[in-house]
């Protein structure tokens, strides 16, 4: 049983409280709000809309004796990115894994965050890009990128009025993965230009496209979230797999997305090799029935 407590109750915090308490082998131990929050001091069940839970949602203000007082294996943090920071450090000297959904870092938090897991030993999840499916859109950009360099690549997303941060965390991983595919074909990273285009509007509550154009052809390959139950599958995959492991990761390491590419290659290879073999003996038949006329 995995003990879990929550940061930050916000639309998608609440459906992963949701989808957490639905789990056999999850123990949803702490629910935690922002300072002044009206949600402090009532039932998590009565928040999110299910029947009463027990647990009385606190505040981040009283973040380290939550954690001593429940004891949780791995927090979940969607909060804000100054938060999360300040967070991040305390579970760290306190020995509790982290899976961090917030989005709006700076490159020097995301170096910060690296430090962390380093210098106190604990593990975290880095994972702004929580959704399973984005994650397999990144790796096919990256691919697209690396056989179609002398194409232009540009992403736009698409996410509700309220989101503060423009453009998404998602999205400016979704152009580095396209860099790297482009450098790796050997296109000078100085040179490379990957534009993003970010919208908001309406209710919407994810999408991501890549285009992709030539001089003669255009691919379009997006990746759209129905709901914010998306983001908690995606969250409950990484707090699985970050369970008493230590190190610093993200979600293409929680899917072991090179490693499934890698498999699909080497079967590949292996039909082929087969599908050749049955070919040269089906040759060396024919070859062996003629010389027989």
């Amino acid at each position: 049983m995995i003990r879990v407590c929550i940061v930050g109750l916000g639309r998608t915090g609440k459906e992963i409280a949701r989808v957490f308490l639905e789990q056999d082998d999850i123990k949803v131990v702490a629910a935690v709000c922002s300072a002044g929050s009206p949600k402090k001091g009532k039932d998590l069940g009565e928040v999110i809309g299910c029947g009463k839970t027990g647990i009385l949602i606190d505040s981040c203000d009283n973040l380290q004796q939550i954690v001593f007082r429940t004891r949780p294996d791995v927090v979940v943090d969607f909060s804000n990115p100054e938060a999360t920071i300040k967070n991040a450090k305390l579970f760290a000297k306190m020995k509790v894994n982290i899976v961090i959904g917030t989005t709006g870092f700076s490159k020097i938090s995301m170096m910060k965050l690296f430090v962390l897991s380093r210098k106190y030993r604990n593990g975290i999840v880095y994972a702004p890009n929580i959704t399973l499916g984005v994650n397999v859109l990144m790796l096919m950009s990256n691919l697209m990128a690396n056989i179609l360099s002398n194409y232009d690549f540009q992403v736009t997303e698409v996410h509700h009025k309220h989101k503060k941060d423009a453009p998404s965390g998602t999205a400016i991983k979704l152009a580095n993965e396209i860099k790297k595919g482009l450098v790796s074909s050997g296109s000078d990273s100085s040179e490379i230009d990957v534009p993003i285009n970010a919208v908001r509007a309406g209710g919407v509550v994810g999408k991501h496209e890549v285009m992709i154009v030539g001089e003669e052809d255009k691919i379009e390959i997006s990746h759209e979230s129905f709901s914010r139950k998306a983001f908690a599958l995606g969250a409950l995959r990484a707090v699985k797999f970050i369970y008493k492991k230590t190190g610093y990761f993200e979600m293409s390491d929680v899917l072991n997305l090179r490693k499934a590419l890698n498999d699909y290659l080497e079967k590949e290879k292996s039909i082929s090799k087969n599908r050749m073999m049955h070919y040269m003996d089906g040759k060396k038949g024919v070859h062996e029935e003629a010389n027989q006329v």
